[in-house]
């Protein structure tokens, strides 16, 4: 899809700036230059795309679907839709309020603020551009059984509403079901207003991202990374985990360190478990759930959650070894 760019690209790099293709400055710059575009234009594209048919939805419309809907079942359509909502876990976590408000049980809100940010339109676009359609159908099916397992588990906790630190008044009557009526020029509007916004807010994280990656693409060595994160790291998913805690960025910062560490050597699923860590168990969002939940409650989401990671590390490496 993007051979032009990486010839347009290599031509810029190694014959207007005249940088020799083999040195590591050379191999740096060049990736840094064709991922970033590419990774752009493939942004752009899919947030609008996603953006479009999110002006076919509602939050109040999702809300009523949800009420009175059965553990699992909810906790799967919870999941499912957090796919087309905000991008990452604090940006979800007013929706969470909202629907702890519509008297939406608990597991089920928790499915979907799981969901979220691991299932986001970015991560997807981002792991299709970079290692297709089968892994990434393969991580949105994880992504959506650890959203709705976890969410189901915590459900199971009794009493669980003493645990909600802040005075949650429910709405006055029933949700109504509303209907929004727009014409195609004003989604096509919204749809580019929100991908503009949506742009203007990552693409420093993009750039940081792929930066970071170019670095390691032409200044470490390959055997480096496989000695410690290779084949025959049994640790590598947990550390993985651990390591991404505490940092905060979404898919699109993370995602190109994934490229470049799983061309050098280390094991996708040990990657995806650092990016699933980072964008779903970040320090932020725990400071902002601790205004509302109780730390218990926080620990035990966290503790779900990442176990939920850890298995999702290991069987892709069982499934994918070495093969990317």
């Amino acid at each position: 899809m993007f051979d032009w760019w990486e010839e347009l690209s290599g031509y810029i790099i190694f014959e207007l700036l005249e940088l020799i293709p083999q040195s590591h400055l050379g191999v740096a710059v060049h990736f840094f230059l064709f991922d970033t575009i590419k990774i752009f234009i493939l942004l752009i594209t899919i947030i609008f795309v996603v953006s479009f048919l999110r002006t076919f939805f509602n939050t109040e419309k999702v809300r009523v679907y949800l009420q009175g809907k059965s553990e699992f079942t909810g906790n799967t359509l919870a999941a499912l839709f957090g796919i087309i909502t905000p991008f990452c876990s604090c940006s979800a976590i007013p929706l969470f309020l909202g629907f702890m408000q519509a008297r939406i049980p608990m597991g089920i809100t928790f499915s979907f603020l799981i969901s979220a940010p691991l299932n986001n339109e970015i991560a997807i676009a981002m792991l299709f551009s970079l290692f297709g359609w089968e892994i990434t159908v393969i991580y949105i099916g994880f992504g959506l059984a650890v959203a709705i397992l976890g969410g189901f588990l915590i459900g199971k906790i009794p009493n669980i509403e003493k645990y909600v630190l802040i005075p949650v008044t429910p709405m006055e009557g029933e949700l109504e079901d509303i209907e929004i009526q727009l014409t195609l020029k004003q989604r096509v509007k919204e749809s580019w207003e929100y991908t503009a916004d949506i742009f203007k807010k990552i693409y420093l994280y993009v750039m940081a991202g792929v930066g970071i990656g170019a670095f390691i693409h032409g200044y470490i060595p390959a055997e480096f990374i496989s000695t410690y994160a290779g084949e025959d790291a049994w640790y590598a998913v947990p550390i993985a985990v651990l390591m991404g805690i505490p940092m905060y960025s979404n898919a699109a910062g993370v995602m190109p360190l994934i490229e470049v560490l799983t061309s050098k050597g280390m094991l996708l699923g040990s990657a995806l478990s650092f990016m699933m860590a980072v964008t779903a168990l970040s320090l932020p969002e725990a400071m902002i759930l601790k205004r509302i939940l109780h730390l218990k409650l926080i620990v035990l989401f966290f503790s779900i959650v990442g176990v939920g990671i850890l298995v999702v590390g290991y069987m892709f490496n069982f499934i994918f070894g070495g093969k990317i």
